[in-house]
């Protein structure tokens, strides 16, 4: 009896020292209170040159939101009144994935993937907008693809100016996240780019996608989404991310673990009604930066919805969101 008793009190004090989900909930907070259209996934948000918001997302021919104060959000409808024709050739419904909304030089450039479900027959398409408003964009063509022979999956765009330069990070599964260059007059993939590889996991089947990266200081960051998502309630997804001084890596996270080797930092999980945050971006408004992405609400069938949080940094440059 005092044995049992004994591995007992000692079973207690090892729990003691782990964290129980209770405990790693808290620190996590919910997502800001938003009205109107919560429905999403995917989403890429910005605050546009008329004021309002804009959040474009996988659905629809790019389903689209509009918001005059980045809480209340309406239905808008989609990016393109129907699918260009060439969004056929990767899959018979021309459904388009997680696009990504930039600006420069005076123009909106909305990049999306184009594919099927478990394939790399996939291609990243790209159309411009001089108001980024829904239906008013002209769809460009393809920017870069990739085939059932290549190691990585073209889609999941996210686009970034780093040192007088355009690139694209992109992936999803396949070994990985991969970044090209692109041809800052065109949008597209320069000719020849080389397929430089940002993250990915150790094991098949490498689940990491997603990826988004931006600057804050001298680093550039890259989040990305791990493990399963599209499963409601069931979805495993959650953010991580790393840092490099380049952006084309290599990626650590704050322990120095590369990316590469399955590092990132855990920056956001599930928790609560909150499961699988993950197809995520970030944007600035107002001198702040915002995390956008999707969750699935336990409290709603596991139905997809938007989740804004703040971001703030660490006085040794790592995000956290508030």
């Amino acid at each position: 009896m005092k044995r049992i008793r004994l591995a007992a009190t000692l079973a207690a004090a090892v729990l003691a020292l782990l964290p129980t989900t209770a405990q790693a909930d808290v620190t996590y907070p919910d997502p800001r209170p938003i009205t109107g259209q919560q429905i999403i996934h995917d989403p890429t948000v910005s605050h546009l040159k008329n004021g309002q918001y804009v959040a474009y997302s996988t659905g629809g021919v790019i389903g689209a939101r509009l918001s005059k104060d980045g809480r209340q959000w309406d239905d808008a409808g989609n990016a393109f009144a129907e699918p260009p024709s060439w969004w056929y050739e990767y899959n018979d419904t021309g459904d388009p994935w997680a696009p990504d909304l930039s600006y420069r030089d005076g123009t909106y450039w909305l990049y999306y993937s184009v594919s099927s479900w478990g394939s790399n027959h996939s291609a990243i398409g790209v159309a411009t907008s001089r108001s980024g408003l829904p239906g008013t964009w002209t769809d460009h063509g393809k920017v870069f693809s990739s085939e059932k022979t290549d190691t990585w999956n073209a889609i999941d765009p996210g686009v970034i100016r780093a040192d007088g330069k355009l690139w694209m990070a992109f992936g999803s599964y396949w070994t990985g996240i991969r970044m090209v260059e692109l041809d800052p007059e065109t949008g597209k993939a320069v000719p020849g780019a080389t397929v430089h590889h940002l993250a990915t996991r150790p094991d098949a089947p490498y689940a990491v996608e997603g990826p988004y990266v931006v600057r804050h200081g001298r680093y550039y960051y890259l989040f990305a989404s791990y493990d399963t998502c599209c499963s409601g309630v069931n979805s495993t997804y959650r953010i991580r991310v790393g840092r490099s001084t380049s952006v084309t890596g290599p990626y650590v996270d704050s322990t120095g673990k590369p990316l590469l080797e399955g590092g990132g930092d855990l920056l956001l999980a599930g928790h609560g009604r909150y499961i699988g945050p993950g197809g995520q971006s970030v944007f600035r408004d107002k001198g702040r930066d915002w995390l956008a992405y999707h969750y699935y609400d336990a409290e709603d069938n596991g139905t997809p919805k938007l989740g804004l949080n703040e971001l703030s940094w660490t006085k040794d440059g790592w995000p956290t969101v508030r």
